[in-house]
């Protein structure tokens, strides 16, 4: 659905990424006020310094436009695997960040996962591949994207452990650093919405006549935009519906069963995307230099997930957190 929204809202991919992180802090809001009035979520939480969610949510709206630019140019099976590139970051910003050290298994996946990504992407270099005729800047503007999200998970990370303290041992509710970060977020769009239009070629004055057009674009009253508002409308919902689940999963198992859950979904994705979908007919043929690199990362993802025996109990901050967040 993410790469399906972004055929109708190809020119207007701000716009897009604008009413989607204004569903995300409908959706979160409400539930953190049903949550706080329900005593789950407690004033002490709600008051924690507000300057670390706006750092997330200015990494995360950097994510989201960036990451939203480059999908909508990409081959759809390339955009899964250049995702998991969000793993690499997450570990390197981790160890420099929090200082944490990671096991032999966590290493080894990560490299598995750079050769994966690299050797599917290599694949595009020649002629007739799925890549060729893509520029470079955006197979890099979408690794930059993972960039910024796992910088946004790793702050969240600190946010957590710093809170206990704060908290007096208590955890921090998730809901109230997903409810400001994507409140910041949406403002953070809003402030970044001249710079990186101006990059787009798009002079300042004329910002309101693009939003309306996006506007108009959305909802299908403008020429060129089949699939709208259906198909943005889908992505938004799945996109929210497919977050809450996963947090519904780590709650009710793991984390390290939501992360296989999400491994899993790597090759289904790939294959779904490389078949002709409404609005993309001509679907993509897939270079076995390709299904390769994807069996490798696959293989990366699995053993990063694998569960270590450990001596003592996890606090908080650790791996499993780390990926739970």
């Amino acid at each position: 659905m993410y790469k399906l929204a972004l055929v109708p809202m190809k020119e207007y991919p701000f716009f897009l990424a604008q009413v989607n992180t204004f569903g995300y802090v409908a959706i979160y809001f409400s539930i953190l006020y049903i949550r706080h009035h329900a005593g789950i979520v407690t004033n002490d939480m709600m008051t924690l310094p507000k300057w670390r969610f706006a750092v997330i949510g200015m990494l995360e709206a950097l994510g989201v436009v960036s990451g939203m630019y480059a999908a909508a140019v990409l081959p759809g099976p390339a955009i899964p695997i250049l995702n998991q590139t969000f793993l690499l970051w997450q570990l390197g910003f981790s160890a420099l960040v929090l200082g944490r050290r990671y096991s032999w298994n966590k290493i080894a996946g990560c490299l598995l996962v750079a050769a994966g990504v690299v050797t599917a992407i290599a694949s595009g270099s020649e002629s007739g591949q799925m890549l060729s005729g893509v520029g470079l800047l955006w197979p890099i503007m979408m690794v930059v994207s993972s960039a910024f999200q796992a910088g946004a998970t790793i702050i969240k990370e600190y946010v957590f452990i710093d809170a206990v303290t704060h908290l007096k041992g208590k955890l921090l509710d998730i809901f109230v650093v997903n409810s400001f970060g994507s409140g910041f977020q949406a403002l953070f769009v809003l402030l970044f919405l001249p710079f990186l239009s101006n990059l787009k070629g798009i002079p300042f004055h004329e910002l309101p006549s693009y939003v309306k057009s996006g506007a108009g674009c959305f909802l299908n009253t403008s020429s060129g935009c089949d699939g709208s508002p259906l198909l943005p409308l889908l992505y938004i919902v799945t996109n929210i519906a497919f977050n809450i689940s996963v947090l519904n999963l780590v709650k009710i198992s793991s984390a390290v069963v939501s992360s296989l859950a999400i491994v899993l979904s790597v090759p289904t994705t790939i294959y779904i995307l490389s078949l002709p979908l409404p609005y993309l007919p001509e679907g993509v043929t897939l270079s076995p230099f390709f299904l390769f690199g994807s069996v490798i990362l696959v293989l990366g993802l699995v053993l990063y997930n694998v569960p270590q025996r450990i001596s003592s109990k996890h606090g908080p901050g650790s791996d499993s957190d780390l990926d739970a967040i």
